[in-house]
């Protein structure tokens, strides 16, 4: 486990980031000169079917374990159809957090605890685009008790249940608690949400999901157990 960075750097530089990230996710739309929807009620999109992963689930580790965990690598999320390669998200020169190149896959913040790690792990990705939805376009609509699996590089599952979904407004975003310690490893997913405002190009919100990381479930020790 790596040691936290300083809350307060890293409270306003992912404060003001994700409100960064907002407007940087949206450029192309600009660009385009669309919003990241026609007007007018949304299109049905169904629900992509993704099957529960098998694998070897990590336990958790204690407050005290200096043991490494590997990098994230996938990010599966039956219950909204996501199954997402995740990529690494640094700092920008301007302090903000980079944002995935591309609306399909998340990003993980390095300077959060990696999965399964005590500490907060952070990961980011696109509500949509002009061209339709990102990877975290169903986000709002996971409810607590669902899943979210994060596959690690030497293959390993990081299991989580969601236990809070939030809507913030950009300016009153809750850096402390999104990005702040915790006694046991946590997920936030985070994308834009809300309404759009097409004076600015960009979501006047932000969605967070919280979540915690489980045992190892199932009957036999290291396995993870179907929940769908």
């Amino acid at each position: 486990m790596r040691p936290a960075r300083p809350l307060t750097a890293v409270a306003v530089a992912c404060g003001v980031l994700l409100c960064a990230a907002g407007v940087t996710g949206l450029a192309i739309v600009s660009q385009a000169g669309h919003g990241p929807a026609p007007a007018g009620p949304a299109p049905f999109v169904p629900v992509p079917f993704v099957p529960v992963p098998h694998g070897r689930a990590a336990a958790p580790l204690a407050a005290t374990a200096n043991r490494a965990v590997a990098r994230p690598a996938d990010l599966i999320i039956p219950a909204i159809g996501v199954r997402a390669a995740v990529i690494r998200l640094g700092i920008t020169a301007a302090g903000t957090l980079q944002v995935p190149s591309t609306t399909t896959v998340a990003g993980w913040y390095a300077g959060s605890p990696r999965p399964g790690e005590i500490g907060s792990s952070v990961i980011a990705g696109h509500v949509d685009s002009y061209l339709g939805p990102g990877v975290f376009f169903r986000l709002r609509t996971l409810r607590p008790a669902a899943k979210i699996y994060v596959r690690r590089a030497d293959g390993t599952l990081a299991v989580f249940a969601v236990t809070e979904v939030r809507t913030y407004p950009k300016d009153r975003f809750p850096a402390a608690a999104v990005y702040g310690p915790v006694p046991d490893a946590q997920l936030r997913l985070i994308t834009c949400g809300g309404n759009f405002d097409p004076g600015l190009r960009s979501y006047l919100s932000n969605v967070v999901v919280y979540a915690v990381l489980l045992a190892s479930s199932g009957r036999r020790p290291g396995s993870v157990a179907p929940d769908r």
